[in-house]
């Protein structure tokens, strides 16, 4: 990891940082306690498609988890995404918010960035496990525990991410569905088996109501919970930042 550089802010320290996996170089953001000396738990944020490592969502979940629980968080660009997007992935990013500040109903993911997204979904998971093995040659958040939080394109790319990574002890996943045929994918939820809060808008129109459940009722976690609300895709409420905190309280510390 090549930090490039650091800022503070209210007690809170950001680190924009470069990961070097393979060919590729991975931007990223960490963010802890500015005093940080001792060992402490660590979160990683995967961001939703058309996204980026420092959108508000990430970003405000990211500094409450540090302020709240004196956690690390870490937060990587996906493939395709932020400061690794390719002209066309930037107009098909700016399609979507456009629709999005409309009002009006999000339209569906293209054919092409939905298949882009499968291809890179390996990567994507080789290149959090990467991290995973930069920060365990710091003593401060070598030995973790470690949680993961992501919804949307978060989950596509965490629900392989989870099932393989023993590193990870508790994990917030949602707007995510069960792909008819998708027999990896259900694998994959079937293997994981930590901790598990399920995040899911009642009334989203890119994934079914149907869909959502089976693929919370595929976790093979014993402790796991769904939280439904009313609204579309882009509706979490801000109170579920709330609910997350405290998920990670009982099952990382802090």
């Amino acid at each position: 990891m090549d930090i490039i550089s650091e800022t503070a802010q209210d007690g809170i320290l950001e680190r924009r940082f470069d990961l070097k996996v393979g060919d590729e170089t991975v931007p990223g953001l960490h963010w802890l306690p500015e005093h940080a000396d001792a060992p402490h738990p660590t979160v990683l944020i995967g961001h939703g498609g058309t996204q980026h490592k420092r959108v508000p969502n990430v970003l405000g979940l990211a500094r409450q988890l540090v302020a709240e629980l004196g956690y690390g968080v870490v937060a990587l660009d996906a493939p395709g995404h932020g400061d690794r997007m390719t002209e066309q992935e930037r107009a098909e990013a700016e399609a979507f918010r456009a629709a999005r500040q409309a009002g009006g109903p999000l339209p569906p993911l293209a054919a092409s960035r939905r298949a882009r997204m499968a291809a890179v979904a390996g990567q994507a998971v080789a290149e959090w496990q990467a991290l995973l093995d930069d920060l365990g040659s710091e003593p401060r958040w070598a030995d973790g525990p470690f949680g993961y939080w992501g919804v949307s394109m978060g989950t596509s790319f965490g629900l392989p991410l989870v099932a393989r990574e023993p590193r990870i002890s508790a994990a917030v996943l949602g707007l995510n569905a069960l792909r008819e045929g998708s027999d990896q994918q259900r694998a994959d939820a079937e293997a994981i088996t930590i901790p598990l809060l399920f995040l899911f808008q009642w009334d989203d129109e890119l994934m079914s109501r149907e869909a959502g459940l089976a693929l919370w009722d595929a976790f093979g976690s014993a402790e796991k919970t769904m939280h439904v609300n009313p609204g579309p895709h882009v509706g979490i409420p801000l109170f579920e930042r709330d609910a997350a905190a405290a998920f990670y309280r009982r099952h990382l510390g802090g």
